[in-house]
């Protein structure tokens, strides 16, 4: 017997350091639009939902009262990256220019046979990036 069918993403949370830095930082990167945001007493958090416009992603970013203030590491069980697609190599280029103007570091572009791709990481060292998955690939993928 097969899985019932998933019909895609509904949003990713985030733990954060600092929920205000964060989503300044989010918003001024990607034009994230707040879309609401409550305080959990009872569980101890605070938490935002935002929403990238152009692709309708939805990401909440919670802060938690207990959380000791270390940085995000991807070595720890749980979340290794997040990777945002676009759709030609001219907006990954696109994407390594705004890096560029707002200061923050990155990988530069790396390029592969199936993919070119841009690392960087958020204020609470959460690493992200955004992919350009070639035609060929792509081909690959859906057969």
């Amino acid at each position: 017997m097969s899985p019932p069918q998933i019909s895609g993403i509904s949003h990713v949370d985030l733990s954060v350091t600092d929920l205000d830095a964060s989503t300044s930082w989010y918003r001024d990167l990607l034009g994230m639009v707040d879309l609401f945001g409550h305080r959990n007493e009872e569980r101890g958090y605070e938490v935002l939902y935002m929403m990238e416009p152009n692709s309708g992603v939805v990401m909440g970013f919670e802060q938690h009262d207990a959380n000791p203030g270390t940085p995000f590491d991807e070595r720890r069980v749980g979340l290794d990256h997040l990777s945002w697609s676009v759709e030609s190599r001219e907006q990954l280029d696109a994407w390594l220019a705004r890096l560029d103007e707002r200061g923050i570091p990155h990988s530069g572009i790396a390029e592969a046979d199936m993919w070119d791709v841009l690392v960087f990481r958020d204020p609470d060292n959460v690493q992200l990036e955004f992919i350009y998955i070639k035609p060929a690939a792509s081909s690959i993928i859906e057969s």
